[in-house]
């Protein structure tokens, strides 16, 4: 079954063929980008679960070591956990892209996301019920865990060669948070493993940011009741944000680049009002990706989306 559009998953595809085609990267650029990348994923997804630092005191906390006056020590010790975490990720892509995810890759992870916050469970399978504020849920008993994260690595060694690396990843992370397997830290570990197949296909960090919070726990809610079509073209346009931005950066000089601006002006300067082309963009149709609140789109992807469209209706 595919479940990404394949319009979609082309258009993915020809933009990280296009990021390779500029390898080798300039050094200090990449450096750069990748530190940029590491501060949106930590407060991103630290801030999904409730943490209070802004994205700057975030930087400052995991790069200058400040301690912000009137926050939290837990939300300064998430921080620079999760870090750890990302240099962990990292380094396992780089030392073997084709490296299996395994019962330990998750509990690892999980070690290091909450070490500093709950030594005695950092890495643990949890040994008693939970259940997940606002959410109707029932999630599985603890006594069902082991067998049931047996039964995941089973099954991504079963479909790791079938299914397009934005699916696998996509439904690993939501095996993942349904299983539960760990009292606290469940969402962070899915969003790094996740990561771990997205990057060994050689696609950039995805980020899901945390003003796109409502969504994420929709389209979970979603995946949870049978239907995860939605939540893994939400994983798709976290994965497309991330190749517009390195595309943006990384374009060398004599290359065209795609020049970005707000669905507002996109608006002003087209025939559609921002609220149409929100929708399309929220819907995958027009390329699009977010920066805070904000979408960002181009004059030349509208153009693609129109002649699909034409080539559809003729």
């Amino acid at each position: 079954m595919n479940y990404l559009d394949k319009k979609i998953e082309e258009r993915l595809n020809n933009k990280l063929k296009l990021l390779s085609s500029y390898r080798p990267l300039p050094i200090s650029a990449v450096k750069k980008i990748r530190e940029r990348f590491e501060v949106e994923m930590t407060y991103n997804s630290n801030a999904i679960e409730g943490n209070s630092l802004t994205l700057k005191e975030t930087f400052l906390v995991i790069n200058e070591g400040i301690t912000i006056k009137g926050k939290p020590l837990k939300d300064h010790l998430e921080a620079k956990s999760h870090q750890e975490a990302l240099d962990y990720l990292y380094e396992l892509v780089s030392e073997n892209k084709r490296n299996t995810i395994s019962e330990k890759t998750i509990r690892l992870f999980h070690q290091i996301v909450i070490q500093d916050i709950d030594k005695e469970w950092a890495g643990k399978y949890r040994n008693s019920s939970v259940v997940i504020g606002g959410s109707d849920l029932k999630l599985p008993e603890a006594t069902e865990v082991p067998s049931l994260m047996e039964g995941l690595i089973k099954w991504i060694a079963e479909n790791k060669n079938k299914l397009q690396p934005i699916e696998l990843a996509g439904l690993i992370h939501h095996k993942l948070v349904a299983i539960h397997p760990f009292f606290d830290g469940n969402g962070r570990t899915a969003r790094l493993v996740m990561n771990i197949v997205l990057m060994q296909s050689e696609f950039p960090l995805s980020v899901i940011l945390k003003n796109d919070r409502k969504k994420y726990y929709d389209v979970l809610d979603k995946a949870d009741k049978g239907d995860v079509i939605p939540f893994i073209r939400f994983i798709a346009r976290s994965v497309e944000r991330s190749l517009d931005i390195y595309l943006k950066v990384l374009t060398p000089k004599n290359q065209s680049k795609e020049n970005y601006i707000s669905l507002k002006e996109l608006s002003q300067i087209t025939d559609f009002s921002s609220k149409y082309l929100n929708l399309l963009a929220r819907s995958g149709k027009l390329e699009a990706h977010k920066e805070g609140r904000i979408w960002f789109s181009s004059k030349e992807a509208l153009k693609r989306y129109l002649e699909n469209r034409d080539r559809k209706r003729n």
